[in-house]
């Protein structure tokens, strides 16, 4: 297996980055995205599969973008949201090609 020597500010960088997206409305938000953005909290809200209230998908939204993971810009009333880094997205395929995902 390879070594992947990894500087300490990075895993700092990574670990709070997974800390972030590591909820399971945070993935349905970045799954939403993925395929269509930009996107209003009404918008996403009913794209999720659970019924998330609107207050709590605002703040999941507010703690991703706080964190450089999504951007937003106003437009009239409304706020869209866009992944900041759409390389993100790659961490769902690399978690698909794990064994432990798939049992």
């Amino acid at each position: 297996m390879a070594k992947f020597k990894i500087e300490a500010e990075h895993i700092n960088k990574a670990a709070e980055i997974l800390k972030t997206i590591g909820h399971p409305v945070r993935l349905q938000i970045l799954e939403v995205l993925s395929d269509k953005e930009p996107l209003s909290v009404t918008e996403i809200q009913e794209k999720l599969t659970d019924n998330t209230e609107q207050s709590l998908l605002s703040h999941h939204l507010i703690k991703m973008k706080d964190r450089g993971i999504l951007n937003c810009e106003k437009q009239g009333m409304n706020v869209l949201y866009r992944i900041e880094d759409r390389n993100i997205l790659k961490i769902f395929k690399c978690m698909e090609s794990c064994d432990f995902y798939k049992k």
